[in-house]
């Protein structure tokens, strides 16, 4: 393209470190200023290092952009400037036309570099700065005698978007400008507000290898498996607690405050606190008074749910005092304000803390939260859950009174909701199932329904990993509630899905398996599930899935598409295991068979027998090489989920690690040819380490003239610290020549030949180039193997999906038990979350009104989609709805001959 690439980075580096050096000398000079007190103390503000850092690379990356174009010489050959032909008319109409000039574009290049940027003049016009000045080239043919005394166009322009800095900084900092010319408050307000923006935290990178919190997750793990599954339990710690105190254990576990109204309206979402713009996108439509929906051709209107139920797993990925106010609290607060005497550092002691002024519970007629945890509130040993949940009274605007980690709801018309906490075991242990059982025993009608909501869903887990789990709430559901189990609810799984009893003979134990883990998360696949159809014995039938098992198949084909541009923090691990793959093989010195061959098959060949023989080398004599590569297939194998079997898991693990071993050793022989070829054709190797250094010396010489010796005081007065940074940072951006002369040494030498040090930069060097070509395509190779799995295969439903990170398809449902008894359903979804929001207009009126309850407010939610068909209350629709009938009171006749229930 023209660019010589060696001048072009040895200048920019050149100036880059001038302008650094420069620009701190002036900043610290000037902070000197301010402390003395002769500048004004506005201009304190230390200065960011990052936009200094800046601003030297736009400079040397205009002086780099100049000299390539113009070189470094004051055309004087050329007519002088004219100032009347200045605009444009007069060029075009002295010069023909535009469209001439743009033909003949040496011509124009020189009439921009000889007029535009026109000569500053010569040392003579300034003998005061003659001896600090960098002079430019002779503007003759050929060897010229002496040396220039024009000024160097470079050094002009670089001196002239230096002094523009100082120039702006002096007038902003010093003089005030800004503050004695403010907007008027008005204005000010509103850009204000125009601006303001939530601080959401994005979704978590599952497969980030440097999040510092995916670190903290897995040990938080590896301690709860170790230490609470069978050793320690927080629930048995909690009923113990309530032992202590006599009569208190109902009390805190049994809740019947809603259970003498006509009818209740209620939601039920879980699997929130992941990605912030998703889980206020679900708290912003469960935060509204209403919602108008249509649904075939009628609109109906669902008011806000009285009480909340969150099914666990409240903030990813692991359970901290950080994740619960960033990732869960925050979007809630946002949502629904919590009352304005709320503070969020107050700790429940005696809960519920009503509101001043009311009495009982019951009495309270604001929105109210019940939560259980899941699997990844264990991860502390429930710790976080007991603090924030247990101990705190408000989720945002929702009242929490709950005070363990599961509980009962007594709701109107016979309907019972049991809220169990599984722990890490996939059960409930013997103290919780005492609790229940005997309430089954002694309040539980049998008429009655009961809504079980856990935080897995059991009949599709168990499905899929052909195991049993739960068997003390199965014991519970089968023995104690005997069909009164109406409905189950549970999240986990990232999706909606609802299965429905096919009537048959016999007992039904469960009617209604209902799964809706939208609430935040990222979104998990439906196809994969698609055939379960048995559980307790009883068929059942899909009514209900989302996404649709086409979009959840055809989302997955974001693995091979995405997957890199969503995770690009796997490059960091990737690229690492694809240089040990083939660290043993480096370098290939034998290479002419596949360089001299004639034919393009015969390049093939020999391409691939290299390939086979470095394969082979790697397994009879490489040791580190062969060491990663059975680490990494004894992880692959651990990889594969266990429900398959143990030869299909093998066949998968060596298919998968066959796949990576091929992909980094045809990048490392291309990379091998590639220096090859260019240590052939006498581009790389020819000169030692220093080779670009010593070029640019070359050329400083006969383009950078300098008659006053300004170059030697430099290195004199920084006791030659500057040539010696310019030197190795030179060497250092080199790698290929470095690369190239190593392995001309090693090829001739023998590896022996190098020093301890010469190996390390030889490998580091090898492993910067190497790692950047792998990255692409070690998470190409990997998002293909995780799209074979979850589309063909069925398998990695869990992995295949955290990599898209998908903040789209959200649900949540809202139930309304009415006033005949019945259980009204209905699933809301937003298929798309919005990604930018704004202050919403409306709350911020009401919010400067009188102070009142953030639920009684017509619009509760601070934050509004920047684009408004886009915002959740216009997007928002049904994607299922059903009715669970009550079950009716057996008539029978009394003694007096009339009929009751």
């Amino acid at each position: 393209m023209g660019v010589d690439m060696r001048m072009n980075l040895s200048l920019f580096l050149s100036i880059y470190i001038s302008s650094i050096l420069f620009l701190l000398f002036f900043h610290i000079v000037f902070l000197g200023l301010w402390y003395l007190g002769l500048i004004s103390r506005v201009a304190g503000r230390r200065p960011e290092i990052l936009t200094i850092f800046q601003n030297c690379a736009v400079i040397s990356v205009a002086c780099c952009v100049f000299y390539s174009h113009c070189g470094n010489r004051a055309m004087l050959g050329k007519r002088p400037f004219d100032r009347k032909a200045s605009n444009w008319f007069s060029f075009w109409k002295e010069r023909n036309t535009w469209l001439a000039k743009l033909i003949h574009m040496n011509e124009l290049k020189d009439q921009v570099c000889s007029s535009w940027f026109a000569p500053v003049g010569s040392a003579s016009d300034y003998p005061l700065l003659s001896k600090w000045v960098i002079y430019g080239e002779l503007a003759c043919n050929g060897s010229c005698p002496g040396s220039s005394d024009e000024i160097s166009p470079i050094y002009s322009l670089w001196a002239t978007f230096i002094g523009l800095y100082i120039a702006n900084y002096v007038v902003e900092r010093s003089t005030g400008w800004a503050l004695t010319h403010p907007l008027p408050v008005e204005e000010y307000e509103k850009l204000k507000k125009n601006q303001m923006k939530p601080d959401f935290l994005d979704m978590v990178p599952w497969y980030s290898g440097t999040s510092a919190d995916l670190f903290n997750t897995v040990f938080d793990l590896l301690v709860s498996v170790t230490l609470f599954v069978g050793r320690f339990d927080m629930r048995m710690m909690q009923a113990a607690m309530s032992r202590v105190h006599e009569g208190a254990h109902e009390h805190d576990l049994f809740y019947d405050h809603l259970s003498e109204k006509e009818d209740l309206w209620f939601d039920f979402m879980a699997d929130t606190g992941d990605g912030g713009n998703s889980s206020y996108a679900v708290a912003r439509l469960l935060a509204q008074p209403s919602l108008q929906l249509t649904r075939d051709d009628s609109v109906l209107t669902l008011p806000r749910g009285d009480l909340l139920l969150i099914g666990g797993d409240l903030a990813y990925p692991n359970p901290s005092g950080f994740t619960y106010e960033r990732r869960f609290f925050c979007p809630f607060e946002y949502a629904l304000q919590p009352p304005a005497w709320y503070k969020p550092n107050h700790i429940a002691v005696n809960k519920p803390e009503l509101p001043e002024g009311i009495h009982e519970l019951k009495e309270y007629n604001g929105p109210q939260c019940f939560l259980i945890p899941g699997n990844h509130d264990w991860f502390d040993g429930l710790n976080t859950f007991m603090r924030y949940i247990c101990h705190k009274s408000w989720v945002g605007g929702w009242f929490m009174p709950q005070k363990k980690s599961y509980f009962a709801l007594q709701l109107p018309k016979r309907w019972w909701v049991f809220g169990l906490d599984l722990s890490l075991h996939s059960d409930i242990d013997v103290y919780q199932f005492k609790f229940f059982s005997e309430l089954v025993k002694n309040k539980v009608g049998e008429n009655d329904s009961v809504i079980i909501m856990t935080h897995e869903p059991h009949w599709l887990l168990d499905w899929y990993w052909n195991g049993a789990s739960g068997e003390n709430v199965s014991h519970l559901i089968l023995d104690y509630l005997k069909g009164r189990c109406k409905l189950r609810i549970a999240g986990d799984l990232h999706h909606y899905m609802r299965h429905s009893c096919v009537p048959s003979e016999g007992p039904v134990h469960v009617h209604h398996l209902l799964v809706n883990g939208c609430g935040g998360a990222f979104l998990h696949p439906t196809h994969v599930f698609s055939n379960f159809s048995k559980f307790y014995g009883k068929t059942y039938e899909c009514k209900a899935a989302y996404p649709s098992f086409d979009d959840s198949s055809r989302i997955a084909l974001g693995n091979i598409l995405k997957f890199r541009k969503k995770n690009w923090q796997f490059d960091f691990i990737g690229g690492i295991i694809y240089f040990i793959l083939v660290f043993s093989t480096f370098p290939q010195c034998k290479l002419d068979h596949i360089l001299q061959d004639d034919s393009f098959s015969g390049h093939l060949r020999s391409f691939f027998g290299t390939v086979w023989s470095a394969f082979v080398y790697v397994l009879e004599h490489s040791f580190v090489s062969l060491v990663g590569l059975l680490i990494l297939l004894i992880a692959a194998i651990a990889f594969v989920p266990s429900k398959l079997a143990r030869k299909k898991r093998a066949i998968i693990g060596i298919l998968h690690v066959s796949a990576h071993l091929t992909a980094a050793l045809i990048l490392m022989l291309l990379l091998e040819i590639g220096l090859e070829t260019c240590i052939r054709h006498k581009l790389l190797a020819t000169s030692g380490y220093h080779s670009l250094y010593q070029w640019y010396q070359s050329v400083e010489i006969e383009h950078f003239p300098d008659p006053t010796g300004l170059r030697s005081r430099i290195e004199q007065w920084t006791f030659g610290l500057y040539p010696a940074c310019i030197k190795y940072l030179m060497s250092a951006f080199d790698v290929p020549e470095v690369m190239a002369v190593t392995r001309s040494n090693i090829c001739k030498n023998g590896i022996q030949s190098l020093s301890r040090g010469g190996a390390v930069i030889y490998y580091a060097s090898v492993f910067l180039y190497f790692w950047v070509f792998s990255t692409p395509v070690v998470s190409l190779v990997f998002g293909s193997y995780l799209y074979i799995c979850i589309n063909w295969l069925h398998v990695h439903f869990d992995e295949a999906f955290s990599s898209l990170r998908i903040a789209n398809y959200k649900s949540f449902t809202r139930f309304h038990i009415n006033r005949n008894g019945d259980l009204e359903v209905f699933t809301l979804a937003i298929d798309k979350v919005p990604k930018e929001w704004k202050l919403d207009p409306e709350w911020d009126v009401e919010a400067k009104q009188a102070q009142q309850w953030s639920h009684r407010r017509k619009y509760p939610s601070k934050w509004c989609a920047s684009a408004g068909q886009q915002d959740p209350m216009n997007t928002v629709r049904i994607v299922d709805q059903f009715v669970i009938r009550q079950t009716e009171k057996p008539e029978f006749v009394t003694s007096n001959g009339s009929v009751g229930h």
